[in-house]
């Protein structure tokens, strides 16, 4: 272990990981630290946790090779999407023949995704893995960013990154502030097989006092989604499997026949974080640790894969031009970018989430009308529809507009300077689903 790198990136969830990953085809050394140990890196346990990746996603993925080693049958196209309201057998339907795509969106086992990436990253020589290894404390100046390790080891680097859970001690130590919201919610995830098939398409049950997602997994299997208020949800953790079980064929009216649990439940609680700030001097936060989302528009996880290649392709373009990686203009240059898709997406799911957990008459009556309007006013449904896929966010639309209805930016994000000094340089073509190749 040297004592001064490039980049330390603190965590290595898929974040972490993938973010690694895009820097390994650059003249860079890099360290991650994790708390875990290298055999839990190596061969992740199953978390009952799903992933929906969108187009992008799978590009980005695709580019740095994580995704060829993704197991075939663990890789399940989602291609069409139905959301219910109450006991209404009224949906909002999207599907790929609509948008003339393969799929809305591939359906892919976390702990697969987090195996891929190191898998991956272990091949590049330049990028050091310190496992069960814990950060104490970290410092920046003018000079390098500082670490000292629970061993006592102390480490510089040109810059930090930070990767570690929406509910970041770095980001705190950092000083950068941050919006929680708690849901009071909890979800029960598991996977299921059942009687009838699912034809691959996603089904989101907004039923009065809780929900039920169904996304489809290869085969007659699906991924099961229970969110309930967070007092409830130990009563549906420590059901008798057959209780469970028939508690979800009651809910989704047979829908899918006779189901059966296929291993354990996990429980996680919905909480919602958004920071205020995304950089500092010499540190950014990437992944749950600048947001971290609710579930139901499953955005999250792409969002995470998203920022960290916008970061990357900066990096990039400082070295291209011969400057330094951390400078104050790259940082600002990601956190400008970053800031203005996450918070209309935050802001925009929270609504979202409101409305279809609101229990009041009222409430109720506009949810069904959401649906319906949804339903069949092409342009909004297209809308959403781009925004699930992420097929054509580059496209101006009306999602562009959400933005001047949000609360105000921090101060000093602007730097049009640097995006015109990127839009002029040699690299103004690039695309980092592309040059981070996988060699």
């Amino acid at each position: 272990m040297q004592e001064h790198y490039d980049v330390v990136i603190i965590g290595a969830g898929p974040a972490g990981l993938s973010f690694a990953r895009s820097l390994a085809d650059l003249p860079l050394n890099v360290a991650i630290i994790e708390r875990s140990s290298r055999a839990t890196l190596a061969n992740p346990p199953e978390d009952g946790r799903e992933i929906a990746l969108t187009h992008q996603s799978v590009e980005i993925m695709k580019a740095c090779g994580a995704w060829q080693r993704l197991p075939d049958k663990d890789i399940s196209p989602i291609e069409a999407a139905k959301v219910f309201d109450g006991e209404s057998s009224y949906s909002l339907n999207f599907d790929n023949t609509t948008e003339a795509l393969s799929a809305l969106g591939y359906l892919v086992p976390n702990h697969q995704i987090r195996k891929a990436y190191y898998e991956e990253l272990i091949s590049h020589s330049q990028i050091e893995v310190l496992t069960e290894t814990v950060v104490e404390t970290i410092t920046s100046d003018n000079n390098s960013g500082q670490i000292t390790l629970n061993n006592g080891t102390r480490l510089t680097a040109e810059l930090i990154i930070a990767a570690d859970t929406r509910f970041s001690e770095m980001r705190r130590q950092m000083g950068l502030s941050a919006s929680l919201k708690d849901f009071s919610r909890s979800a029960i995830v598991c996977r299921m097989v059942h009687e009838k098939p699912h034809n691959q398409t996603a089904f989101e049950c907004f039923h009065y006092g809780r929900t039920t997602a169904i996304l489809p997994m290869n085969g007659n299997r699906s991924s099961i989604v229970v969110t309930v208020n967070s007092r409830e949800a130990q009563h549906y953790a420590e059901m008798s499997d057959t209780a469970f079980n028939q508690n979800i064929e009651q809910k989704l009216g047979g829908l899918l026949g006779e189901m059966a649990l296929l291993g354990k439940r996990h429980t996680y609680p919905l909480v919602a974080v958004h920071a205020h700030q995304f950089i500092g001097r010499r540190f950014a936060l990437i992944g749950d640790a600048a947001v971290g989302m609710h579930p139901v528009t499953a955005h999250g996880f792409n969002l995470g894969l998203k920022g960290q290649a916008t970061l990357a392709k900066l990096i990039a373009h400082a070295l291209a031009d011969g400057e330094a990686i951390a400078n104050e203009a790259l940082l600002k240059q990601y956190e400008s970018e970053m800031m203005t898709t996450t918070r209309i997406l935050y802001h925009g799911t929270n609504v979202v989430v409101g409305l279809f957990t609101n229990e009041t008459l009222a409430a109720k009556v506009a949810r069904k009308a959401t649906l319906r309007l949804a339903n069949n006013i092409t342009p909004l449904k297209q809308l959403i529809t781009q925004s699930l896929t992420e097929k054509a966010l580059d496209k101006a639309g009306p999602l562009h507009t959400l933005k001047n209805y949000l609360p105000p930016l921090p101060v000093g994000l602007p730097t049009d300077t640097l995006k015109l000094r990127l839009e002029n340089s040699p690299l103004a073509k690039y695309n980092p689903t592309r040059f981070f190749r996988s060699y």
